[in-house]
């Protein structure tokens, strides 16, 4: 895969998950959303000294045209080329300037309760409805299909025995993780992709599956929440899933996540205070937390 960055008025940004093989218009297209420079006015400049590239062909492979990761695309608007826009846009008179019209991706935030990655995946599958309560339905659900497989959820996979596990996934203080996702990408057959602040990373669970939806949430270290694409002060209901083939909302997912890395909203996970609530016993990070609860079965923290 290619790392891009790209650079314009509006900012710097990262461009989503694109190779060689991509063609320029599916670039160009992730540009315009990052950038809110429609592809036909783009001018794109790259190198140094910065050349020109040829977008005369949209559909030529990213590698042909001397791409490579790491590079970062300078972009500009050529004002000289027509209003993309149709007519019927561009006729109509507006109270209101079209870019405030702009959906945008944001997180919403859901209670820190031990059950937020339960509560997150419901609410994007679900397509924005919040159900408080679905966290119990879904960890049985989970149970109920490792404790169906014992061969592929075995003590090697789960780290404790398929019948610990099915036990341990159902208590309301158990927190949710990779496994859990899986299992849960797998059952509702979309695509649930993780968004990590701390190292601005999306972990795609159920990529090679051939799903055609897609879900995303953002993890700070500790807590989920998931991603909905809005319009601000608007009463049109949220948009939380898309197409696999969307990769423009990957790329906005990323920004997210680097702007809230720069603002430090994240947990390092082997560096973060925790106290046993059983026993309110101080610890520092998850290695220490497990190794506590190996000793002492206890399994209750709290974030200090």
């Amino acid at each position: 895969m290619l790392r891009l960055r790209c650079k314009a008025r509006s900012g710097s940004h990262a461009l989503p998950a694109l190779s060689p093989h991509s063609p320029l218009r599916d670039m160009q297209a992730a540009l315009a959303a990052l950038t809110g420079v429609p592809a036909p006015a783009q001018r794109l400049l790259l190198g140094f000294p910065p050349r020109s590239l040829d977008l005369s062909d949209g559909e030529r492979r990213l590698g042909e045209l001397g791409i490579h990761s790491g590079d970062t695309l300078i972009v500009e608007e050529d004002t000289s080329k027509p209003d993309p826009d149709p007519p019927v846009v561009a006729k109509r008179t507006m109270s209101h300037p079209l870019r405030e019209a702009v959906p945008v991706l944001a997180r919403r935030v859901v209670p820190a309760d031990n059950s937020c990655l339960f509560t997150s995946v419901s609410y994007v599958v679900e397509g924005g409805v919040y159900d408080p309560g679905c966290a119990p339905e879904m960890r049985n659900l989970i149970a109920q299909i490792v404790a169906s497989d014992p061969e592929s959820y075995c003590e090697a996979v789960l780290g404790k025995t398929n019948r610990e596990y099915c036990d341990w996934i159902r208590r309301e203080d158990t927190w949710g993780g990779a496994i859990e996702v899986s299992i849960l990408s797998k059952f509702y057959q979309c695509e649930i992709c993780v968004v990590d602040t701390q190292t601005v990373r999306i972990d795609r669970f159920g990529e090679d599956a051939g799903y055609a939806k897609r879900v995303l949430l953002i993890y700070d270290g500790i807590h989920y929440d998931p991603l909905e694409r809005r319009i601000p002060d608007s009463d049109i209901p949220p948009q939380t899933i898309f197409s696999t083939s969307d990769d423009v909302v990957l790329a906005q997912a990323l920004e997210l996540a680097d702007e809230a890395r720069r603002k430090r909203q994240f947990t390092d996970v082997n560096r973060f205070a925790l106290r046993c609530m059983v026993c309110q016993k101080g610890l520092t990070g998850q290695l220490e937390a497990r190794e506590h609860a190996k000793e002492t079965g206890h399994t209750n923290f709290g974030e200090v």
